[in-house]
């Protein structure tokens, strides 16, 4: 199953990318520490291991594709993060694809609520 989400954040499109791929940034939103870099085939794990997968494109600023791993499933489910600066704001474009149907709520309310939200919540509190 697929999902698609677009969101505005009050931030630079650099900062949003910082939210997304800094391991100290992202411990401050999620609570959680994280491994993570802004590389190109760097596995990271977020949420103490609940999420895992491996950087697949990674454009500073811009766009971070990543693999989830969902243990064996047939096709790859690829999370496709592009930022896009207007004015002050960022408009956020995510599309999750290949979610498996078990989880599909668990992980689009995730989604929403747990990560862009709680990034939105970190980056416009000042």
């Amino acid at each position: 199953m697929d999902f698609e989400y677009k969101m505005e954040i009050t931030a630079d499109p650099e900062e949003v990318f910082a939210a997304l791929t800094n391991p100290f940034q992202i411990e401050l939103w999620s609570g959680y520490p994280a491994d993570m870099k802004a590389e190109e085939g760097y596995v990271f794990s977020l949420w103490e291991g609940d999420i895992t997968g491996v950087n697949l494109e990674v454009v500073p600023g811009k766009l971070l594709v990543q693999e989830w791993f969902f243990g064996e499933q047939e096709k790859q489910s690829i999370v496709r993060i592009t930022l896009k600066k207007e004015g002050a704001r960022t408009l956020v474009g995510l599309t999750h694809t290949h979610i498996p149907e078990d989880v599909y709520e668990e992980i689009t309310e995730g989604w929403k609520e747990y990560y862009l939200e709680a990034i939105k919540g970190m980056l416009e509190m000042y």
